[in-house]
């Protein structure tokens, strides 16, 4: 500072740059700038350096975590890396970088459903006692439906994957029917009973009961684990079940259908055969489909 005062007073005593810059010990383009921004600011002009360029300033993380995690910017439901980048002052590389590093991944969203279910304990213990310590002489069967099955068939063939480019399909389909697959997984070996219904009234799953009871050991017991659905509980329901004393009902607690391990069986179905499958024929019919995939005879 001291210096930049001298080269004040000195041109005010009507010296040259050549003369300043002699007398200062620093350049005549040096004495020339500090001149030139004195004349346009003043005194306050030479008080700091200007901004310069070069690295830029150490991100703050833990404010951008915060921001990410606890904030939600103008007219949006979550950050993207332009937003939050703009906010902060960041480049966006640098905003991706904190993310990455901390787990963060704004753009996606999962649900969930606690169960309030005041039995869930008792049930929870319930079904998963069947799981781990099975009754001796019984089978342990997980019971539901998966509805509006289908069969497609693509209008056009498939591109197969090839490097830089994903596997596609077109997006309009022939559908060769609907059908509903009730599905009774024998928790002992997972071999499962299946059944193609075109609805799923308490009179289809009655008839899959009796399924069951004509194609399971007659000398043993049956620990059925299934849902609430109304249909579950109808009344016929009910009178036929307290005609078959063999039969015993384990009801999963509300909002706890992963509990029912034939819910992984359809997840399977779903995800390994049918979102992505093609079924194409004029005769190809979505029952015949889903038990071929079940691995049940047709009823």
């Amino acid at each position: 500072m001291s210096r930049r005062s001298r080269i004040v007073l000195l041109t005010a005593d009507g010296l040259h740059n050549e003369a300043i810059a002699e007398q200062v010990g620093v350049g005549r383009v040096q004495v020339g700038r500090w001149r030139t921004r004195c004349a346009e600011g003043g005194l306050a002009a030479i008080k700091k350096d200007l901004l310069r360029g070069g690295r830029p300033g150490k991100i703050d993380a833990a404010e951008i975590v915060r921001l990410t995690t606890q904030t939600q910017p103008e007219a949006a439901t979550q950050w993207s890396t332009r937003r939050l980048a703009a906010k902060t002052g960041v480049s966006e590389s640098g905003v991706r970088r904190v993310w990455h590093r901390h787990g963060l991944k704004p753009h996606r969203v999962r649900t969930f459903k606690v169960s309030r279910d005041p039995r869930f304990v008792e049930k929870l213990e319930d079904i998963v006692g069947l799981y781990v310590s099975p009754p001796e002489h019984a089978l342990v069967l997980c019971c539901d439906k998966k509805s509006q099955v289908q069969a497609l068939d693509r209008t056009q063939l498939d591109l197969p994957l090839k490097k830089g480019r994903a596997a596609t399909m077109t997006h309009d389909y022939r559908r060769h029917g609907t059908t509903t697959l009730f599905a009774a997984l024998n928790v002992l070996d997972g071999k499962v009973i299946g059944s193609c219904k075109q609805r799923h009234r308490h009179s289809e799953w009655l008839a899959f009961l009796r399924q069951i009871n004509r194609e399971t050991p007659e000398n043993k017991q049956l620990h059925l684990i299934y849902d609430n659905y109304a249909t579950h509980k109808h009344p016929k329901v009910r009178e036929w079940l307290a005609a078959h004393l063999r039969f015993h009902i384990h009801f999963t607690p509300t909002s706890a259908s992963w509990l029912n391990r034939v819910e992984r069986f359809f997840r399977d179905i779903t995800m390994d055969r049918l979102r992505r499958g093609v079924h194409g024929g004029h005769s190809v019919d979505a029952r015949l489909v889903i038990l071929k995939i079940a691995g049940s005879p047709m009823s």
